[in-house]
Order: structure tokens, then sequence, then C-alpha cells
């Protein structure tokens, strides 16, 4: 597939965009793939967004998302898993060969070692339906700052390792340029994912100051901000990996312009900066 038709566009990169017209702007823009999130998909059903992903002739890259794995009672860990197997079931439906998943992060007093080490075993238990569904288990490492709330793991390294200890070869990983552009390791940890064959997903935006007051809402288009695309990119064509780049990317100025305008302003910048690495 050539490196133009592998752009794929996150859902939540147009969030205040509601599904159908997100799936229909897509598809008028010319762009082959999208990345969808639950509760998005929610507002009009699984499988009335899965006939409009399919009628539109798009892909969906990945499924947003799964996890939050680490509550501290075993009722909670229960609930998590139940609304894991749903989230694979609704990917399943999507035709999602992905789901993404964030795996939580602790309540105050928990040992964040502790948790983090448990993740492998609870991936572990849903690693198998998953492989059945046809859908592979993406662990996403989020920036540290992040770690607390929504993700005690932080680098690609440690993904890579708790992937790998999950015994199971449908968990893999997920490189988002946003959570790991700042790891001196990045492109050791790169090459290391891609030999073992666990590279499911690569997200791209930018690292852009000044910090919103909500730090998750500072990417920015690819350009305008600190992230060196040439040597990330390249790093990941390098292990192989020959899926859907997509672009997710949560900033206020880019949900307020118009679809048509802000696909064709994330379009631009992606052939521009991405996609000639790929």
């Amino acid at each position: 597939m050539a490196a133009q038709n592998r752009l794929s566009i996150n859902q939540w990169s147009m969030r205040t965009t509601p599904c159908e017209q997100f799936i229909s702007a897509v598809a008028a823009a010319g762009i082959e793939s999208v990345g969808l999130w639950r509760q998005n998909v929610a507002e009009i059903g699984v499988r009335r967004a899965a006939g409009l992903v399919r009628g539109a002739g798009l892909r969906v890259s990945s499924l947003c998302r799964g996890g939050f794995l680490t509550a501290p009672t075993p009722t909670g860990r229960r609930a998590a898993l139940d609304d894991n197997r749903r989230a694979i079931d609704e990917a399943h439906q999507l035709g999602a060969g992905v789901l993404v998943m964030v795996v939580g992060g602790l309540d105050p007093g928990q040992s964040i070692s502790r948790v983090r080490d448990a993740i492998p075993q609870t991936i572990a238990e849903l690693a198998p339906y998953a492989q059945d569904a046809g859908v592979r288990l993406a662990l996403e490492p989020m920036h540290p700052m992040f770690a607390a709330d929504r993700a005690v793991i932080s680098t690609l390294g440690n993904a890579v390792l708790l992937a790998e200890a999950s015994g199971h070869s449908s968990v893999g990983v997920v490189v988002d340029s946003y959570h790991i552009w700042w790891d001196p390791q990045v492109l050791d940890a790169i090459a290391a994912i891609g030999a073992a064959d666990r590279l499911l997903s690569y997200q791209v935006s930018d690292w852009n100051l000044p910090l919103a007051p909500d730090p998750l809402l500072s990417r920015g288009v690819m350009g305008d901000g600190y992230i060196d695309f040439t040597e990330l990119t390249t790093a990941v064509a390098a292990t192989g990996y020959c899926g859907d780049v997509e672009a997710e990317i949560f900033n206020a100025d880019l949900w307020a312009m118009p679809i048509a305008e802000s696909l064709a302003l994330v379009r631009s910048r992606y052939e521009s900066l991405v996609a000639p690495h790929l």
C-alpha cells in the first residue's frame, strides 16, 4: 500500500463531529481509514457504525479503548475484564484488528511497580478471547505525567517486556509519538518491538507548548511542535510495519475548524512530514 494511502484519522482528532458525520467526511476527503472510539460509536450503535464504515469503503485501524485493568478490588477487576471483553466484541464487529489498551493508573497508596507487574497476568486472561475474535491487544505506553491516572506503562521498552510476559503473540504495543518522543531509548525500543513482531499501531501528533490546562489536549498537528517525525517514522518503517498511521490529535483549535479544513490540514502535514519516511 502506498504511503499516501496509509493515513488514518482518529475520531478524536475531529472530536466535536458526530460519529456518522465523521465517517462520511473522512470518506469524502479520500482518506481510507479511521480510528474509532467506543463512546462515539455508542452514539449510533456498533452495528450501524460498522455498516457505515463498510458502506464508505473505509478500514478501521484501531478501536479505542480497552484497558483500565488496575482496579485494586476483585469486584473492580472482574468488571474491568467484562468491559474489555465487550470492547473486543465491538472491535470484531467493526472490523478493527487492534484494540488500544490504556492499562490504567493506581489509587493513592498503591505501589506502582506492583500494579505494573500485575498487568501481564491480567492481559493474559483477555488474550485468548481476543485471539478468537481476530483482535490484537495493543498496550499503549503514555507520557509519565499520566502514570497516576491513566497508564502505569510509560516507556516502549517496558511495554514490550509486559507484552511478552503475557505469553500471547496477540498482545503488542502502540507507538504514539506524543507519549514516547522524549525517551532516550526510543529508537532501540522500536527496533525491539519490531523484532518481536509486536508493533501493532503507529499514532502521530506533535508535542506543543505551552501545555494546555488539560495536558492531554496539548497534542498538535505534525510540524507545529517539537517531535522529529523523520527519526521516529524511519525507525518504525525499519521494523517492516506496513499498517495504517493514525493521526490522533486532541487539540481544541483543530476541533473548532470546519471538518473539511481540518482533514485537509492533517493530510497535508502527514504527506509532507510522515509519508516520505515510510
